[in-house]
């Protein structure tokens, strides 16, 4: 069974790792502890673990807000929509303001065939002296 990326939010109670790393709401380190009191801190403060780096020893987990994970949630749906899909492609075009027309013509032509293939094009028109 292949693993997937969870979405960032609450885990919930449901932590398959005995010791953990705890970093309160404020950022500030409550060191390794059990898991079971890692639970208790969250029940008791009224706050949610949310996993926040799995592949390190022991597994970091962050008491959170509602609140918080909204805002965390929105920062990372942000920064995923600024960065480029990985086959998406930028085409770069560049021609003197000079061009003649059937040159323009053809030039149209290649940039209307990229924008169909689903590409970024960039145009650059340099002016004639």
């Amino acid at each position: 069974q292949a693993k997937r990326k969870a979405a960032f939010g609450s885990v919930g109670r449901r932590i398959p790792y005995r010791i953990l790393h705890v970093i309160n709401q404020d950022g500030e380190s409550l060191g390794n502890m059990h898991r079971a009191e890692a639970l208790r801190l969250m029940d008791e403060h009224g706050l949610k673990l949310v996993l926040l780096r799995e592949n390190v020893e022991p597994p970091v987990y962050r008491l959170m807000t509602g609140q918080q994970i909204h805002e965390e949630q929105l920062k990372r749906a942000e920064k995923k929509k600024a960065s480029p899909k990985p086959g998406m492609c930028t085409k770069e075009l560049s021609f003197s303001s000079a061009i003649a027309k059937n040159d323009l013509e053809t030039k149209i032509k290649q940039i209307t065939a990229w924008i169909e293939k689903k590409h970024h094009v960039k145009i650059t028109i340099r002016q004639a002296k």
